[in-house]
C-alpha cells in the first residue's frame, strides 16, 4: 500500500507544477485522499462488506468532494487534479497513469444492473475539466478528452476528442497540424491549436465557397467583355469570408 502511495505522490509531483513537495501533496491534495479512500472501499466491496465500502466512499465524498463508487476499478498513479465534482460510476475502469480534472463524470447510460454501464479509460488518458464520458465504451491509451466535451463514443488510442457532442481528432490529423500526439502530456486535455473539428470543417467550406465565388466573378467578367448581360449574376452579392470565419472560430 505504501509503495502505491509513493508512486501516486511522485506522479502528482511530475504532473502538477504547483505541487511543492511530497508533504504538501500528502496533506493537501484531495485527489490523493480520494484514491487512498477508494482503495479501502474497493477492498471492502469485494470482500462481502458492501455497505462498509459504500459508507467509506460516502465519507470520502464529504471530505474531498470526489465520488468514486467502491465497485469502480482505479489503476496506479492516477491523478485527480483539484477534483471537486468528479463522479466515477460503479463499473468504470480507470487505467494506470490517467489524469482527471475537476467536474468530470464517468457515467452510465443504461439502467441494466449487473452489466458494464460505464466507460473504460486505458493507460495515460487525460480527461479535461467538466468533461462527461457517458456509456460503456473504451477511451484508448494516451487519448485526450477536452474540457467540457460530452463524449458518447469510443476514442482511438492517441486521439483527441473535443466538443459537444465530442468529435474525434486522429493522431494523423494532430501530426499534420504540428500538435503533440501520443504520450505527450496536455493539461486539461488541451493541445496547441486544438480547434473543434466541426469548426475546421466549416472553415474549409467557407474557403471553398470563397474560391468558387472568385471563379464565378472571373467568368462573369469574361462574359461581360463579350457583351453578354450578367446583371442577375452580379446582383447576388458575395459573402464576407472573414466575418463567417470569426463566427465559427
Amino acid at each position: 500500500m505504501f509503495h502505491h502511495l509513493r508512486q501516486d505522490i511522485r506522479a502528482i509531483l511530475e504532473r502538477d507544477p504547483a505541487a511543492r513537495n511530497a508533504w504538501t501533496v500528502l496533506t493537501c491534495y484531495p485527489g490523493l485522499h480520494a484514491i487512498v479512500a477508494h482503495r479501502l472501499a474497493h477492498w471492502c466491496w469485494h470482500h462481502r462488506l458492501k455497505w462498509l465500502g459504500r459508507y467509506t466512499s460516502y465519507l470520502a465524498r464529504i471530505v474531498t468532494g470526489i465520488e468514486i463508487h467502491p465497485g469502480a476499478v482505479v489503476g496506479r498513479r492516477v491523478f485527480i487534479d483539484h477534483g471537486f465534482g468528479v463522479v466515477v460510476g460503479e463499473t468504470a475502469v480507470i487505467g494506470d497513469d490517467c489524469t482527471i480534472y475537476q467536474g468530470v463524470t464517468l457515467g452510465g447510460t443504461s439502467l441494466a444492473a449487473g452489466h458494464k454501464r460505464h466507460p473504460t479509460l486505458e493507460r495515460g488518458v487525460i480527461v479535461g475539466a467538466g468533461a462527461k464520458v457517458l456509456g460503456s465504451f473504451t477511451v484508448g491509451e494516451y487519448a485526450k478528452v477536452g474540457s467540457n466535451a460530452v463524449l458518447l463514443k469510443p476514442v482511438p488510442a492517441g486521439a483527441t476528442a473535443v466538443g459537444n457532442p465530442a468529435r474525434i481528432v486522429s493522431r494523423e490529423q494532430q501530426a499534420a497540424e504540428g500538435r503533440p500526439a501520443g504520450h505527450a502530456f496536455a493539461a486539461y486535455g488541451v493541445t496547441p491549436n486544438g480547434t473543434d473539428p466541426l469548426s475546421k470543417a466549416l472553415q474549409g467550406l467557407i474557403a471553398q465557397s470563397t474560391a468558387q465565388e472568385e471563379q464565378i466573378a472571373r467568368i462573369v467578367a469574361l462574359l461581360q467583355e463579350r457583351g453578354i448581360d450578367c446583371a442577375a449574376v452580379t446582383a447576388a452579392g458575395r459573402d464576407d469570408a472573414a466575418r463567417l470565419n470569426k463566427l465559427v472560430d
